[in-house]
Formats: C-alpha cells, sequence, structure tokens
C-alpha cells in the first residue's frame, strides 16, 4: 500500500515540473507579443475567424470596356492627322467591329457612410484610355492599322449582396490607387460586409514582419501568407514581399498583426509582381488553326508574340502612406459626391 502512495507522489511532482517547463517554453519562444511592433511570428493562436471576416469584406471587380474599332487598310496610307482633320474616325476607315475588354481584381469595401458604400483598389483594373491606337508594322509605322475608340465601360461587383455597377470616384495612375463607390437602395435591406480593422503604417514594418495577403487571383476567394523584405524601399511608396501573387489579387489587402491575434492593421494593398517579357515566333495565321498542319514543317509567314511572365514570389504593395495621401488629395470631391472616409484614412482627425 505504502509503495502505490509513493508511485502517485512521484507521478504528480513530475506532472508539476513538466508544466513548469511548458510555462517557461512558452515565456521563452514568444517573449515579443508586447513590444509594439509588427509581429514576425506565425500566429500562436487560431484566428480563422478574424481572417474569414476579412475575407468577407472583400469583393471581385469586374471591368468590361467596350471599343469602337475602325480599321484602315496598308494600302490607303492612312495617317493620325488625315484621320484628326476628318473630324471623325470613321470616315477614312474601310471597316469597323466592336471589341471588348476585360479584367478582374479585388477590391476592400468600405462604410462610406449611411446607404454609402466605398472599395478601394488598384487603379490598373479600372483604368482603360478612351482611344487606342494601333500602327502598322516597319516600314510602314507611320500609318494607322486601327483606332479603338471607348464606347462604354461596365464596373462592377461579384460576389458581395450590393451588387451592381461602381462609379469611380478617384482614380491615380501614377500611385495606382483608385476609390470606387455605390449607392444602395432606400428599400435594401441587405447587410453588407465591410473592413472593420484599423489602417496600420507601413513605415512602422521591419525585416522579416509576417503579413496575410488576400483577395480573388484568377477569380477564386484565396489568403496566402509572406515575409517583408527590403522595408527601405518603403519611402519609394512601396514594398516587397515574398508571397506568391498571380493575377486577381491587385487590390487585396496586406494584414499584420501588432502584438498578436487578434490585433490586425492593414498595411498595405497589393499591386502587382515581378514580371518578364517573353517573345515568341508564331504562324501568322493562328485565328484560323484549322488550316495549319501540326505534321509538316511550316512554312508560312511569322509574326511575333509576347507573353509577360510572372517572377513568383517578388510581391509589391503600395504602402499605406501612399494610400492616405491619395486620399488627402481627392477628400473634398470624394464628400462632395456623398461619401465619407475619414474614419478609415483619418481615424486621429475624429
Amino acid at each position: 500500500m505504502l509503495k502505490s502512495h509513493l508511485t502517485i507522489a512521484v507521478f504528480t511532482c513530475a506532472v508539476l515540473v513538466l508544466s513548469s517547463c511548458n510555462k517557461t517554453t512558452y515565456d521563452a519562444v514568444y517573449p515579443t507579443l508586447s513590444d509594439g511592433k509588427y509581429d514576425s511570428e506565425f500566429p500562436y493562436r487560431n484566428c480563422s475567424d478574424q481572417l474569414e471576416e476579412i475575407a468577407r469584406s472583400l469583393v471581385k471587380i469586374d471591368v468590361l470596356v467596350f471599343y469602337e474599332t475602325y480599321s484602315y487598310s496598308r494600302s490607303s496610307k492612312v495617317t493620325i492627322q488625315q484621320i484628326n482633320l476628318s473630324g471623325k474616325a470613321e470616315n477614312l476607315a474601310d471597316g469597323s467591329d466592336v471589341q471588348t475588354e476585360s479584367h478582374g481584381g479585388t477590391a476592400i469595401a468600405l462604410e462610406a457612410g449611411p446607404g454609402h458604400l466605398a472599395y478601394l483598389t488598384c487603379a490598373h483594373i479600372v483604368n482603360y484610355p478612351d482611344t487606342v491606337i494601333q500602327y502598322y508594322p516597319y516600314p510602314d509605322d507611320s500609318y494607322v492599322q486601327a483606332i479603338g475608340i471607348k464606347a462604354r465601360q461596365q464596373n462592377r461587383v461579384s460576389h458581395s449582396p450590393a451588387g451592381g455597377e461602381l462609379q469611380i470616384l478617384a482614380k491615380d495612375k501614377r500611385s495606382d490607387i483608385a476609390i470606387m463607390g455605390k449607392k444602395l437602395e432606400t428599400s435594401s435591406n441587405q447587410t453588407n460586409n465591410t473592413f472593420s480593422y484599423p489602417i496600420g503604417n507601413s513605415e512602422e514594418l521591419d525585416w522579416g514582419s509576417f503579413v496575410y495577403i488576400m483577395g480573388y487571383p484568377l477569380g477564386h476567394a484565396m489568403i496566402t501568407r509572406g515575409i517583408v523584405s527590403n522595408p527601405g524601399r518603403i519611402s519609394k511608396g512601396s514594398f516587397l514581399i515574398d508571397a506568391v501573387f498571380n493575377v486577381g489579387f491587385s487590390g487585396g489587402p496586406v494584414i499584420a498583426v501588432r502584438d498578436g491575434v487578434p490585433n490586425f492593421e492593414m498595411v498595405g494593398m497589393v499591386k502587382s509582381s515581378a514580371a518578364v517579357n517573353k517573345f515568341y515566333l508564331i504562324p501568322e495565321n493562328t485565328d484560323k488553326p484549322d488550316e495549319l498542319n501540326m505534321s509538316e514543317p511550316y512554312e508560312g509567314k511569322l509574326k511575333i508574340q509576347s507573353e509577360k511572365e510572372i517572377q513568383y514570389g517578388i510581391t509589391f504593395s503600395i504602402t499605406t502612406a501612399a494610400l492616405i495621401d491619395f486620399y488627402r488629395k481627392n477628400k473634398e470631391s470624394i464628400k462632395r459626391r456623398g461619401f465619407d472616409l475619414d474614419w478609415f484614412f483619418e481615424p486621429t482627425a475624429n
């Protein structure tokens, strides 16, 4: 009987020792969770609920642009000056057609006052030129082959109860920032999910700061992670992340954690990835694949085709300072249209 009691006592002591060791290890592994800086460690606790909340505040932007296109024969030798003098592009055209361009990306939904929603995104997603001019190749490169004139542009939101088309409130091609807006129907009782976490400070990021990136790459709602590199670039309005980027991620938020979960802050917005142009020689008549005989050597005319190849793992993000500066420059015109975003971009002023 005595032996049994001794065994229990020894086991109890062992548990106490192990518990003490575990606590000591925990304190040693996470000694900086309250240092006021952005964390460089993977979150030590589950944060799926918070990430799901952020994901619900993101929407997929679909842009469709219609161009009235006028073509000119090589033999007519039409110049852009002649077209301008004629008054209208169709006056000297040999043919016309309607062509479409489409693009997609991510936007962050922000509450902008009663019955108003604003969407923060990248300008290149919605920025299409009014006129596109295509010239013949050398030696006839001074002659116009085709002109496209923008007839209409649709900016729509997918995966959002609000739905419908958006109006562009402000955009800047150089900084690659745009704010779009939508007024909701007064009779609508739908609940719209909006981003509720504060905007942070990109300048406080450091080598190895841990971040999440969320968006709609190739139209799919996804989340990935990365670490910040070369924060010295921040003075140029952008910073580098090693996250895997794909088409459609543009406009997605960069989320950092300050002193542990759930202290999330938006520290930037993804805009692009490094890419290289690759050129290929392809048959001239690729628009008629049935005429190509794959079993025989091709002896016809060739043309050059270029493609951009993404260099994965080098992702550029817009800093919060650039976002705030953009809003301040356009704040008055945005407010005149009924949208107020001071609570997000200038929280200290409220």
